[in-house]
């Protein structure tokens, strides 16, 4: 019986994790993936926007060349964090189900978890349940895009994850969506030599684009290099072409070697739902403590985007991390009054 399992070696389940340590709580950190899978799959040459100070975790200082890591720095940062704090984690293992046991005096007085984990490595892997007192959920949302639910979304050549220019010199390449991550996508393959288009149902790129960004894009649109088709969306995508449509009902077009579906994520409630955590119909987002991050299931909590559906833009690493702090504070508080005088 763990006091505690983890869900996602992200930042956010990082930090949770070695706070639980340091608390002297028997956790357990499970990752479906690497540790911070999430930004493993971000752009290959990818610098953060943020400053390296406001990504530390477990006052660990993150040392980068410049103010803003990349990629590279980060995942050597947290590899090492993970590393140096010697962390109960569990890589490439999969929640597969997850329930809630009734209370009795053997399993505290709010119940326990039943976790069923399976190793994604391993083919012939069996499926092991795992108990805990409480749960925490750090999976993010990066796993989950938003889908445009058009033919063709499941073609081999499309995806809704980018990663460097270089394959795509030369070729056509539609980007569907508006905001930052769709705008740094479009530059890098400009510069890259691609023929880039892009496709936005809005009527102007998103006003959460960066500010430093937008400039350098509508500067590359106005000078032709960059085609973007506002109030436009895609129906189709073939072999070689996107169809889409415009408000006035003209069909365009489009020769497309490569489409990336760069429209958003999502954090899933699937799991969650199951155990009756009150989700909001319209937003997704979780109901709940906004002083501990404990759902309305007893001893189950979503920390980071993890309990904010669709609302991604609501948190980030910085402030997922109080998150953190706040479910371990709860969780600890309430071991210690468990624990007989």
């Amino acid at each position: 019986m763990y006091d505690l399992i983890i869900v996602g070696a992200g930042p956010i389940g990082i930090e949770a994790a070695i706070r639980a340590k340091r608390a002297g709580l028997r956790y357990l950190l499970v990752e479906k993936g690497a540790i911070v899978h999430a930004i493993y799959r971000y752009p290959t040459y990818m610098t953060f926007f943020t400053t390296a100070e406001r990504l530390e975790v477990g006052g660990h200082p993150l040392v980068t060349a410049t103010g803003k890591p990349t990629r590279k720095e980060a995942l050597a940062y947290y590899r090492k964090v993970v590393h140096n704090e010697a962390l109960d984690v569990r890589t490439f293992t999969e929640v597969v189900g997850l329930e809630r046991r009734p209370p009795d005096a053997a399993n505290a007085a709010d119940g326990a978890f039943d976790v069923a984990v399976r190793r994604r490595d391993r083919d012939d892997a069996p499926t092991v349940t795992l108990a805990a007192k409480r749960v925490v959920l750090a999976t993010g949302y990066f796993d989950n895009p938003k889908m445009l639910g058009v033919p063709g979304e499941d073609r081999a050549d499309v995806s809704h994850y980018y990663t460097e220019a270089h394959p795509f010199y030369g070729r056509d390449v539609t980007i569907v969506g508006a905001g930052s991550s769709a705008a740094d996508t479009a530059l890098d393959l400009f510069r890259g030599g691609a023929r880039v288009t892009m496709i936005h149902r809005g009527d102007d790129f998103r006003h959460s684009l960066k500010y430093w960004i937008r400039p350098d894009l509508e500067n590359r649109v106005e000078e032709g290099s960059i085609t973007a088709h506002f109030g436009t969306e895609v129906v189709e995508i073939r072999d070689g072409e996107v169809i889409a449509e415009q408000r006035d009902g003209r069909r365009l077009r489009i020769p497309s070697d490569q489409t990336f579906l760069l429209t958003g994520y999502a954090a899933s409630t699937e799991l969650v739902e199951r155990l009756g955590v009150e989700v909001d119909p319209e937003t997704r987002a979780a109901a709940l403590d906004p002083e501990t991050y404990e759902t309305n299931v007893p001893g189950l909590y979503l920390i980071g985007s993890a309990g904010f559906g669709t609302r991604t833009s609501d948190v980030f690493i910085e402030n997922g991390l109080v998150h953190a702090e706040k479910a371990i504070d709860d969780i600890v508080a309430r071991s210690e009054a468990a624990v007989p005088a």
